[in-house]
């Protein structure tokens, strides 16, 4: 079961930082979230996925859980070998952010096919950007998105941008888990 006061403890000491940062959506911030700390932490890939499969376990689950790469990689393969141990398999998928080049030359990898119900999976959600051109590619190549799932969401427009797309938005985490209140405009 997912132990949601160890996951905020585990932000709270190896991603949390402080100061002044760029984020991936072009936006100033004065704290950053480095979920690769947390997602590549033994006990952070744990809780991650122990948490987002409770999550999925609420409705029908997905045939597979993926994302952008390299942010969504971890998540991913934390929550498919959870989804095993559990016995309730999902299977994963990479969404790339330029095509391969050679071989199949596909921004879609992993053992997915078209018609798939799936999840995106991201650590970090503010606008959503990202998240979004995960599921362009992941429906360009057939899939049928059913939901975003985020590790934390800063409350900056991303849950908007989903929801008025018709995408279904949760987090394990908002940032006021952290004490942090959100920008009054998000």
């Amino acid at each position: 079961m997912y132990d949601r006061e160890s996951l905020v403890a585990l932000i709270r000491e190896k991603a949390l930082k402080f100061g002044r940062f760029t984020l991936a959506s072009g936006k100033s911030a004065t704290y950053y979230l480095d979920g690769k700390q947390v997602t590549l932490h033994p006990t952070g890939a744990r809780l991650v996925a122990e948490g987002i499969l409770d999550l999925l376990d609420e409705g029908e689950m997905p045939a597979a859980v993926g994302g952008m790469a390299v942010g969504a990689d971890p998540i991913t393969a934390a929550v498919v070998t959870m989804s095993a141990i559990r016995g309730t398999p999902v299977a994963g998928f990479l969404v790339r952010k330029e095509s391969k080049g050679h071989g199949t030359d596909q921004y879609i990898e992993g053992p997915v096919q078209e018609g798939d119900r799936v999840v995106i999976v991201e650590d970090v959600v503010t606008t959503g950007g990202s998240s979004l051109k995960a599921i362009e590619r992941a429906e360009a190549f057939g899939l049928k998105v059913v939901r975003v799932v985020a590790i934390i969401d800063r409350m900056e427009g991303g849950e908007k941008a989903f929801t008025e797309r018709g995408y279904s938005f949760s987090s394990l985490l908002s940032i006021r888990d952290f004490g942090i209140e959100p920008p009054k405009e998000a």
